[in-house]
């Protein structure tokens, strides 16, 4: 933000809100929707608290909106733009129109029961900070919204972070200062939207994957893209500067992409492959084998159970358990003959010998060996 802070009022009906919004999402923005559209948008957006809470007590001017003077719509003259703080805004305007008699639903009509004129007299002047541009206050957008205290989600952020690179010709480590982040998380951010956007220009040509459940589960796709797996598996250079990422995803690759949205977002009738979050990381491994590979192409289902199998992504695990173990016991061994009376000591090394015996059925053979090694 400019480093002036004065403190202006406008009347309610001279603020307007802002079609740019990133929570309204890159689709209504394409849109250039106008106020009542916009608004009609932001009435789930839990405005009711807000509007209680600026009935009780007015509107403070350390809450004072931020706003920017450039065109709304098809005008040319020039208005003000609320570019920080649209929630308390539409929560103002849903409060006129209720008052004026055009919203007329129960919800919003027993907000306002018992609030006596001086309630809404106090919110004809509101208070907000004009900024020269939309530029000016990007850090602070930035900061309040990806890093700060005020999060968008996921797609909000990666759009934001978009608009920084394309519009405003940024760097990822530019980015990076303005909005408080870390540089690798940028660059992510940035390449999975550009993917985002292949994958929607993709959907007019392929039913194999529904582009809107990709953008409501975008934190999947974001995390997906750290994996060596994905990133073989689509030829995606997870480095890639701006201008190469444009188009994440090579020509070459597209079919594959195709089944990487289907498996992990599904389609309108077969449910993704990856269900939970918490797998993506064992999705990655799992393309990481051409034989699991193999069976995900193969198969109109496939099983995320089977296909981590035919990866080995569970034998790993248990190898990954036992070496722990191996590496606690070995570090134990150092001093356990200092502790034989302790019976805390003695029921873990009963516990271990119960384990260790079972673990010797399972591989006999290893059994003879070990005994070998004794001699």
């Amino acid at each position: 933000m400019s480093s002036k802070t004065e403190i202006l009022e406008a009347p309610l009906d001279s603020l307007f809100l802002d079609a740019r919004n990133p929570r309204l999402g890159r689709r209504n923005i394409e849109k250039n929707l106008n106020q009542e559209q916009v608004l009609d948008l932001m009435k789930d957006w839990g405005l009711e608290e807000l509007a209680v809470s600026i009935l009780e007590s007015g509107f403070w001017p350390q809450e004072a909106l931020i706003a920017v003077k450039e065109p709304v719509g098809k005008a040319k003259q020039s208005s003000l733009v609320v570019v920080e703080g649209n929630r308390r805004l539409a929560a103002l305007k849903m409060l006129q129109l209720v008052k004026a008699g055009e919203e007329k639903s129960a919800k919003w009509q027993k907000i306002v029961e018992g609030y006596k004129p001086a309630a809404f007299a106090r919110l004809k002047q509101i208070p907000y900070i004009l900024e020269p541009s939309r530029e000016s206050v990007q850090s602070y957008l930035g900061f309040r919204h990806v890093t700060g205290i005020k999060e968008w989600n996921a797609t909000e952020k990666a759009q934001f972070i978009a608009h920084l690179i394309e519009v405003d010709n940024l760097t990822y480590d530019q980015v990076r200062k303005r909005i408080g982040s870390r540089a690798n998380a940028v660059r992510q951010n940035y390449i999975s939207y550009r993917l985002l956007l292949q994958l929607d220009d993709q959907s007019d040509h392929t039913d194999s994957y529904e582009i809107e459940k990709v953008e409501d589960r975008f934190s999947v796709l974001y995390l997906s893209l750290r994996t060596e797996g994905v990133q073989t598996y689509l030829d995606i250079n997870i480095e890639a500067d701006p201008k190469t990422a444009l188009k994440p995803v090579p020509k070459a690759k597209l079919k594959a992409l195709e089944n990487f949205a289907r498996w992990l977002f599904g389609t309108k009738k077969v449910d993704p492959v990856v269900s939970d979050s918490r797998q993506v990381d064992e999705f990655g491994r799992i393309l990481e084998s051409p034989a699991a590979v193999d069976y995900l192409e193969r198969n109109e289902r496939p099983s995320f159970a089977v296909a981590r199998r035919i990866a080995g992504v569970a034998e790993s695990e248990v190898a990954e358990h036992l070496e722990r173990a191996a590496d606690e016991i070995e570090e134990a061994l150092k001093a356990v003959h200092q502790h034989k009376g302790s019976k805390r000591v003695i029921t873990a090394v009963t516990r271990l010998g119960l384990d260790a015996k079972q673990l010797l059925k399972i591989f006999p053979s290893l059994k003879e060996m070990i005994e070998a090694g004794d001699e």
